[in-house]
């Protein structure tokens, strides 16, 4: 089988890399390991799939992806947010901005999406392999010239390695392409966890599993003090934090514990100032001055959430309002701004939602996303070392490079 272009990889930059470089008029094949294509795709966004985030500001964008993003101009001026939901929405995915900007298809499905990159593909009469896992690639004068499958092999002019990084290996990702490229002579940094919950050594923690909070601080503490702090929205877990707030935190912490034991303080309303939770308090009780503690204070706190709070203050949440005293009501504002956790450690891979590292992207042309190494081999999405935020970003690095890689990889 000879084919124009060979793409290895069925996730959402295989997908839409196919789609494209067809689209201009290239014969493609597309290689999944996979029976089906877009595994991970179906579990992003809770399975209603951020597919990206409505960040119009190009310098905003880059400024996601830290020190690294500076990489990413280029590509995303030419193919960026608004073209990415133009290239949606043309097709018939309606899209619709959330808080955060964080947009998703108006389904609520992330079956949605991949149904409209399918569509793409066989627009374009892509060649779809399925359950076809390579086994090794081979070279020639320099260049790829096949990829040998278990029993048989593609040959092709050029090649688009989309195959990933580590996350959620149940899914097919696993890193299948790091290999291949350091064979290559590519420079690829090991993948780590970067957007993974993050376990609490505190047992009371599991009794607060599913409880989600909208707007809070969570602070991270080492022996030489406070290392780092941000504001968002956390979720409890079973065994500790999950939730944007401390996604985005997670690869920070991951690095601090390396050299040393981590704690967190949790502060449920960074906005207040203790003397105003104070006066709080004090109105509650006003009003509810015959009532028992535990009963009113769900004006402030959730009731499970509260009964931690009442033992980590020391006070009995059987206490009449009318009763409180200062000093308790003083400890228990003082536990509102800072409830503390130890960090007993990161979850793996099986449970990160992306991994940082990948190939050097110095060894990257990020005009084509071509090899500099490799003249007819080109890479996108998730194989090439970026960081960046939950949100839909990670998916915006795959729908670019993705796109990007079709389109050089189309024109030889």
């Amino acid at each position: 089988m000879h084919f124009d272009v060979a793409v290895i990889g069925g996730g959402p930059a295989g997908m839409i890399a196919a789609g494209r470089a067809a689209e201009l008029g290239a014969r493609v094949v597309i290689i999944e390991k996979n029976p089906t294509f877009g595994n991970k795709l179906l579990l992003t966004g809770g399975g209603r799939c951020n597919i990206l985030n409505a960040e119009f500001d190009t310098h905003a964008l880059v400024k996601k992806f830290g020190t690294k993003g500076k990489a990413l101009f280029s590509p995303f001026s030419r193919f960026g947010v608004r073209e990415t939901m133009e290239f949606f929405e043309s097709r018939g995915l309606a899209l619709n901005v959330e808080p955060e900007k964080r947009a998703f298809p108006v389904s609520n499905r992330s079956q949605s999406v991949l149904d409209t990159l399918i569509a793409y593909m066989k627009a374009g009469r892509v060649t779809m392999l399925m359950h076809m896992p390579v086994q090794s690639l081979k070279l020639e004068n320099g260049r790829l010239a096949k990829a040998v499958l278990t029993k048989s092999e593609v040959t092709a002019q050029r090649f688009i390695l989309a195959t990933g990084g580590k996350s959620r290996p149940e899914t097919g990702s696993t890193g299948d392409g790091f290999p291949w490229l350091r064979q290559l002579g590519h420079t690829v940094i090991e993948p780590d966890p970067a957007l993974v919950p993050v376990d609490i050594k505190e047992e009371w923690i599991a009794a607060l599993a599913g409880i989600s909070l909208q707007e809070v601080k969570l602070t991270i503490l080492v022996a030489g003090g406070k290392a780092e702090s941000r504001a968002g929205k956390l979720l409890f877990t079973h065994t500790g934090l999950s939730g944007p707030l401390v996604l985005n935190l997670s690869k920070r912490i991951g690095e601090l514990l390396r050299a040393s034991d981590v704690w967190l303080s949790l502060d449920l309303f960074p906005s207040l100032d203790s003397g105003t939770l104070d006066r709080k308090l004090i109105e509650i009780g006003d009003r509810g001055k015959n009532k028992l503690l535990k009963n009113v204070i769900g004006e402030l706190v959730t009731p499970k959430l509260a009964l931690i709070l009442f033992v980590l203050a020391g006070i009995k949440p059987e206490t009449p309002m009318h009763q409180l005293k200062r000093e308790e009501r003083e400890a228990f504002v003082r536990v509102l701004k800072n409830v503390p956790m130890q960090v007993a450690g990161l979850l793996g891979a099986d449970k990160a939602i992306v991994t940082s590292g990948g190939v050097a992207l110095d060894e990257v042309d990020f005009r084509s996303m071509r090899s500099k190494l490799c003249p007819n081999l080109f890479l996108a999405g998730d194989i090439l070392d970026f960081d960046r935020p939950s949100g839909g970003f990670s998916l915006q690095l795959c729908w670019t490079t993705g796109y990007l890689a079709g389109e050089g990889a189309a024109g030889g």
